[in-house]
């Protein structure tokens, strides 16, 4: 039962509908724009939120008007008790929308029992399909197990699947083309995204403005402005019989922050009110010291009002230290 409906307002008259809950900072992949070689600076087990408290704080935001839940990482399928989670809160009054984020390498084994916990919708990252460059990205050569975590995802009736494909110049944009057609052959929602200078890694990525990549695919197929379920950042276009989508996500050059209905809440329960800004909320001592519900349900209000304007990715590019998978995807 929804407790309190009045919903979840920054005080720039955003509304907070959608939580991204990284239930992981861990990741069997070291893609090169996220997690830098060598990088051991994950957090302590012991300080991961635990399955209750994880339900406690979702269920507290449900009931605050946040109707949509993607669970990310690091990589989500690499925590063991993912499936069972996953049931839990797809069971919580008020979320109505439950979704994953993963790099599909484990996406085979997983995908039946997530699918009947009521994961319905999946995003999927895969920058290349060519087997020598996605080593030479992940640092890990197993590009077939993602492909097959896709084709069992697509049979369990996951809808939609949308490819996330970060295009990096110089190393994966002459891909582009390949895989538009990938996607329109499978029946998936692709997005691309502009690399975003989080830390050393996603700074020294070669960054691509999609803004002409998007006039060319428009004018090549023929794409109308279109809309995703989800309520993510990215703008779409699909084609005019509507069989395929295709979505942009650029912080850099058409930066979307006076629409963002978003916040993130890490493996350590920091509850991040921007990617690209340090304002945050530790929620995890504040659950461990006994908090009450009503409390809990305050301090998310009272954090949600620290959510600023925008960030400042272009401004000051050097500002984020945290990598990616520290900060949930």
């Amino acid at each position: 039962m929804i407790t309190n409906p009045a919903p979840l307002q920054d005080r720039f008259g955003r509304r907070v509908e959608y939580l991204r809950l990284s239930v992981t900072d861990r990741c069997d992949l070291r893609c090169t724009y996220c997690i830098p070689e060598g990088f051991h600076g994950f957090e302590e087990p012991e300080h991961w939120l635990s399955q209750d408290e994880v339900v406690r704080v979702v269920g507290a935001f449900a009931r605050l008007g946040v109707s949509k839940v993607r669970l990310t990482g690091g990589e989500p399928l690499t925590r063991r008790d993912i499936s069972e989670l996953a049931r839990r809160l797809g069971k919580l009054p008020g979320v109505e929308d439950l979704s994953l984020s993963t790099n599909a390498t484990q996406l085979a084994l997983h995908a039946r029992a997530l699918r009947e916990a009521g994961v319905e919708r999946l995003n999927v990252s895969l920058d290349t399909l060519d087997p020598a460059r996605f080593a030479a990205i992940t640092r890990r050569d197993c590009l077939d197990q993602v492909l097959e975590g896709l084709r069992v995802a697509k049979r369990e009736g996951f809808t939609p699947i949308k490819i996330n494909m970060v295009v990096m110049g110089g190393t994966n944009d002459d891909e582009i083309d390949a895989m538009v057609a990938f996607c329109m052959e499978h029946g998936f929602v692709l997005r691309m995204i502009e690399t975003m200078p989080m830390g050393n890694s996603g700074r020294s990525t070669g960054y691509l403005d999609l803004q002409p990549v998007k006039e060319r695919l428009q004018k090549r197929f023929g794409l109308v402005d279109g809309v995703m379920r989800g309520g993510g950042p990215a703008r779409y276009l699909k084609s005019p019989d509507g069989s395929f989508s295709l979505g942009f996500i650029t912080p850099l050059s058409q930066h979307f922050c006076d629409t963002c209905n978003r916040v993130r809440l890490s493996v350590d329960g920091t509850l991040f009110l921007c990617l690209g800004q340090d304002e945050k909320l530790e929620l995890r001592p504040l659950l461990r010291a006994g908090i009450a519900d009503a409390e809990l349900e305050q301090a998310i209000r009272d954090a949600i009002e620290l959510k600023p304007q925008k960030h400042e990715f272009c401004e000051k590019p050097g500002k984020i230290i945290r990598v990616m998978s520290l900060t949930g995807g």
